[in-house]
């Protein structure tokens, strides 16, 4: 297990007084990084349904999945192996009947057919079919949007958690230094990308990588005009920008980092750009403290870039830690105007105050902690704009 009983045992009483706060007395957990915040399991099980099952009265969850995935939870949760039921092959991806079958009928088995049971409705996991056959099972239960519950009660981490991040930042450095030194004119993107996925997964001498959430993100030249694009077979040419944003994964837990190269001499448009986005990224990391809204970081931003005519709509960052493909981010709280989440030591965000536009964009972006009288930086990278490896424009920074 990535931590001991307790920490688990821990997390299961606060998930528990979030349970009792919205009513919700039986707690089906789809989503595999909550899944692997309660229980341990840590498996890429999670193209087939399963799932967690947190009772209030009940010391353990229960763990529910494929019969050939029944051992991995043996070896990777704290439960007693009582606790982990696995469903026959009969079930698996077949339009005859459904895993969430199976489940209703444990609960019915075992009491829990008649109560309020909270369900994760916008969990990519959890599909309209799930949510179809327990109501179909369970015709006497009450069921309540439980989303995000789990997601809350993982905002502040513990020190381990943290020293976990740390350890996929170093992880993040090397990928990102192998990257932008490997980035050249007639260098193919997806050579690029094989040297970052490596150094993603031989992380450091000290400790191995895991595999990350979401794939090194490459757009080159008008694609960086588009955040979200991966890399292609192409060379690269002179005075192409090239954006790219990954991070390391340790024990499912990430520090993403995000940076800007240039080949060539960069025009002065594009400087430009650079050195406002690293100051106002740069602004952003000094003011932040206990005790503020996340609001008042993007307003901060806001501030910072508008006295250079610029301007963004979309959040500029989202809190981060343990997670399984496609995201990295917690899906709570935002950097964005209007949220009033109060800033906790220990809690921990990716800042990603990039900007895009229709045919050329500029990505910085730090994963940071909050401490208990300012915030940290996990990674140690220069934030300007680099060309050919070497760094130019730089601004300075914590």
């Amino acid at each position: 297990m990535s931590f001991g009983t307790a920490e688990y045992q821990g997390r299961i009483r606060k998930t528990k007084q979030r349970m009792a706060e919205k009513g919700i007395e039986v707690l089906l957990i789809t989503d595999p990084a909550n899944m692997n915040y309660l229980s341990g399991y840590d498996a890429w099980s999670f193209y087939v349904h399963q799932m967690l099952i947190v009772i209030e009265d009940e010391d353990q969850p229960l763990w529910v999945g494929r019969i050939m995935d029944a051992n991995g939870a043996k070896i990777t949760t704290w439960l007693y192996h009582d606790n982990i039921i696995a469903y026959p092959e009969i079930y698996v991806q077949t339009e005859l009947r459904h895993p969430m079958d199976f489940v209703a009928e444990i609960l019915a088995q075992i009491g829990q057919d008649r109560r309020s049971i909270g369900v994760e409705m916008d969990s990519y996991y959890f599909t309209a079919k799930c949510f179809a056959s327990l109501q179909k099972g369970l015709p006497n239960a009450r069921f309540h949007d439980a989303t995000s519950l789990v997601n809350w009660v993982r905002l502040v981490k513990s020190d381990t958690e943290i020293e976990y991040m740390k350890r996929a930042a170093r992880f993040s450095e090397k990928a990102m230094a192998a990257g932008i030194e490997m980035i050249g004119e007639g260098v193919r993107e997806c050579d690029v990308a094989a040297r970052i996925l490596e150094v993603q997964v031989k992380g450091t001498k000290e400790h191995g990588g895991d595999y990350p959430s979401i794939m090194p993100l490459l757009p080159t030249g008008e694609r960086t005009a588009a955040p979200h694009l991966t890399w292609t077979d192409k060379r690269y040419k002179q005075g192409e920008s090239v954006t790219l944003e990954l991070s390391g994964c340790y024990k499912r837990y990430h520090s993403p980092l995000a940076r800007t190269v240039f080949i060539g001499t960069p025009d002065a448009e594009l400087q430009h750009l650079a050195d406002v986005t690293t100051e106002g990224i740069n602004e952003c990391l000094a003011m932040i403290k206990p005790g503020i809204y996340l609001e008042e970081i993007c307003a901060t931003w806001t501030k910072t870039i508008a006295r250079y005519g610029f301007e963004k709509e979309a959040r500029i960052g989202y809190p981060v830690g343990l997670n399984y493909p496609p995201d990295w981010g917690e899906h709570t709280a935002s950097i964005r105007m209007g949220d009033r989440t109060i800033l906790e030591p220990n809690m921990a965000f990716h800042m990603i105050p990039a900007m895009w536009f229709d045919d050329s964009g500029f990505e910085v972006s730090e994963t940071f902690r909050v401490t208990e009288t300012g915030c940290e930086t996990l990674a140690n990278m220069p934030r300007g704009l680099f060309t050919k490896g070497h760094l130019i424009g730089y601004q300075g920074g914590a």
